[in-house]
């Protein structure tokens, strides 16, 4: 049971409505502070729709962290969100399957940007030689925004297990075909 209420749009500003055209619990426990839900969005929404990262890429980090974090809710949330970015159930598998220190069929970079994002989640930093192998494949640029995207998820997992944030019905299923150990 989520630490604040969910707010419907009726319950908002009307300066404050579009910030809940995505109908999410997330979204609508953050607007109870508006300004920082509209700034929240800020960030999110440049990961999701302006960065030039690869969008396969930065889904397989994101689903990194949630998996690392065993955040029901982003995991879960982020295997429909990366299907529409092309990532695939061998994706997944493969990215169970490096968490595990087993081989997988991921091309390199893509087990390289698995790599960094499971470091920042366990070490706070990616390590110089993940930093230096992804560097070999992406520019300045890409990684900036790939490494702002984990960092930018790591609180994401922490905001959504501190204000209990409960996941919808409709992204429960995606466990029965990808269940996180630890979680029920």
């Amino acid at each position: 049971m989520a630490r604040l209420p969910y707010l419907e749009a009726d319950q908002v500003a009307p300066e404050y409505r579009d910030m809940l055209k995505r109908n999410t619990n997330l979204h609508k426990l953050l607007v109870n502070s508006p300004e920082m839900a509209r700034a929240f969005n800020g960030i999110g929404g440049y990961i999701r729709f302006k960065s030039k990262l690869d969008p396969r890429l930065r889904e397989l980090a994101i689903l990194q962290v949630g998996w690392m974090e065993k955040s029901e809710y982003e995991f879960t949330h982020h295997v429909k969100i990366g299907k529409e970015f092309g990532v695939t159930d061998e994706d997944i598998a493969g990215l169970m399957a490096e968490t595990e220190g087993k081989p997988s069929k991921l091309e390199p970079l893509a087990r390289a940007v698995l790599k960094g994002a499971r470091e920042m989640v366990r070490e706070l930093a990616m390590s110089d030689a993940t930093f230096a192998e992804i560097k070999q494949h992406v520019s300045d640029e890409h990684m900036v925004d790939l490494v702002l995207t984990i960092a930018f998820y790591c609180g994401v997992v922490r905001v959504l297990a501190t204000m209990k944030i409960d996941n919808e019905p409709a992204y429960k299923e995606v466990l029965q075909q990808y269940p996180i150990p630890g979680v029920n």
